[in-house]
């Protein structure tokens, strides 16, 4: 498969459930009744390609090899767990140096980076490598660098979506994964930028004086907020989002006043049946959304299990709060020093414990937990 996608709306899992919101403008909206086809999804297996650049000014001190393991088997796996097995990202390492055509210092190489700078970084980058590799070959691109050139900061890694795509080998770039991390990176970044390829918004908030805090929206819950988080598996949301969770994986909540009954698996549960996600509708662009976490696969060293509520939103764009958790301890933090952000990171109920959203007119109350590890809920509309 190649990445000549074919721009336009697709039909989503999601189209036919009430609970769903509609998909906008907003970038990376987390709308899912269509699917932004100029996307790739993330089903069955991607292949990815991963090229390493070096530069003149700077010989590598690592191999291809070595700096590919930093990435790969782990976030091949992060997502084989996420997914519940649906999606396999498969990397093809480019076992050699492929030399840029001007020193590193020279492409000014930061987080803000300069278009023009950071577009002449991405043209070079793809026609050095042109010799070495058929990108028509390929679903994703990582552009690797080598970390201990001078230029290179590693503030810098992201995804970078092209207004026109590079057309090469028969095929059209929209996107290239451009990585300047360390060796050793930081935890789960490859995973992070790679959930930007499939259409997930940033969920942290940026702040505007140094050293404030960027992950006060959701805390540790989710990689797209912090990769640095104890609880990097992907909200139900996102999952519903990009397939992995089916009709069967979801209750929607009647929109009418009254009291529900659900069993929720927890979220990282090995494959089977049974509800994951529970939503409540609170308006055109907005819901609830109600999950169990809990410290088993990519949430093996969360802080605190239980039933977590969120908000989501689809009309709000990547970094502007399109999800904020609903933090059901909100006068005390846990697990100070290891977590994203501690004040959020006791926000699930345990059994017994209720949270009310008042502007929803909602109440949610943990009942029990099964033997097998489910969550009984009652939630009450009303």
């Amino acid at each position: 498969m190649g990445m000549a996608l074919i721009a336009g709306p697709m039909k989503s899992v999601a189209v036919s459930m009430p609970c769903a919101l509609p998909r906008t403008d907003a970038h990376h909206s987390l709308g899912l009744d269509t699917w932004n086809a100029s996307y790739p999804r993330p089903d069955g297996t991607l292949d990815a390609a991963l090229l390493f650049l070096s530069f003149p000014d700077a010989t590598p001190m690592a191999t291809p090899e070595e700096l590919a393991a930093d990435h790969f088997p782990a976030t091949t796996d992060f997502f084989r767990r996420a997914s519940y097995g649906k999606f396999r990202l498969r990397p093809h390492v480019v076992r050699r140096w492929i030399e840029m055509p001007a020193v590193s210092r020279a492409y000014r190489i930061r987080r803000d980076w300069d278009s023009g700078l950071r577009t002449a970084y991405m043209r070079d980058a793809v026609a050095a490598a042109d010799r070495f590799v058929d990108f028509g070959r390929y679903d994703l691109v990582y552009l690797i660098a080598d970390p201990d050139a001078p230029g290179v900061d590693s503030d810098a890694t992201k995804v970078v979506n092209f207004e026109e795509p590079i057309a090469v080998d028969g095929t059209r770039l929209r996107r290239l994964v451009t990585v300047f991390e360390q060796s050793p990176p930081d935890r789960h970044v490859l995973a992070h930028e790679t959930g930007h390829v499939f259409d997930l918004p940033d969920l942290y908030k940026r702040p505007s004086g140094e050293g404030a805090d960027w992950d006060t929206r959701v805390g540790d819950w989710d990689l797209m907020g912090s990769q640095f988080g104890l609880a990097p598996e992907p909200f139900g949301w996102h999952k519903w989002k990009l397939g992995w969770l089916g009709a069967a994986g979801v209750r929607c909540v009647p929109e009418g006043l009254g009291t529900t009954l659900h069993t929720l698996r927890t979220l990282t549960a090995p494959p089977g049946p049974g509800a994951r996600l529970a939503v409540l509708r609170t308006g055109r662009h907005e819901a609830i959304a109600i999950e169990a976490r809990d410290r088993t696969g990519n949430d093996r060293e969360l802080c605190r299990s239980g039933v977590l509520l969120y908000r989501v939103r689809g009309d709000i764009a990547s970094t502007g709060g399109p999800v904020e958790v609903l933090d059901g301890h909100p006068r005390s933090a846990a697990c100070a020093g290891t977590s994203a952000h501690p004040p959020l990171a006791d926000a699930p109920l345990g059994v017994g414990e209720s949270l009310v959203v008042a502007d929803a007119a909602l109440r949610v109350e943990v009942t029990g937990r099964s033997a097998a590890g489910d969550w009984d809920v009652k939630i009450t509309r009303g």
